[in-house]
């Protein structure tokens, strides 16, 4: 299926580009996120005439994600969860927990869909996350998981 990306896509293209995906790609992601239009000739005219007012968004987007960038690179965040004596946890830290503990510790709220941990977390240790803040934007943090004392 024809595209026209309106934002620039990691992996998949920049923004004005026609591009050919696979039609759930297109309509689960690219277009219900409103990150590109279906290529028909009147919205390829439409996106050229948008063009230099999407890169201007596009670049402060990347500078916002420099800020945060700047905030978070390196960071250590500490998640405390029940485990069993052999250090697994009960469930797993998820994206959601992670952006929680980011917005109460640094008040930066990041998008859960942004989070990629390297590895699945399921026990107590060092973890490293990756935080893909912008297609050209992406940075590193510490997950450090504790047991929490049962009172």
């Amino acid at each position: 299926m024809k595209i026209i990306l309106l934002e620039n896509v990691r992996k998949v293209g920049s923004i004005g580009e026609v591009i050919d995906v696979k039609r759930g790609f297109a309509r689960n992601y690219l277009i219900s996120k409103k990150k590109a239009l279906y290529a028909s000739k009147e919205n390829i005219k439409e996106v050229e005439k948008l063009k230099a007012e999407l890169n201007k968004k596009d670049i402060e987007k990347r500078n916002d994600a420099k800020v945060i960038e700047e905030k978070v690179r390196n960071k250590d965040f500490t998640i405390k969860k029940l485990a069993t004596e052999n250090k697994e946890l009960y469930g797993s830290v998820k994206p959601t927990e992670i952006s929680k503990i980011i917005k109460d510790e640094i008040d930066i709220y990041i998008n859960p869909s942004m989070i990629q941990p390297v590895n699945d977390i399921k026990s107590l240790g060092n973890y490293k996350v990756i935080l893909n803040l912008h297609s050209e934007v992406q940075t590193n943090i510490n997950i450090k998981v504790i047991s929490q004392e049962e009172n």
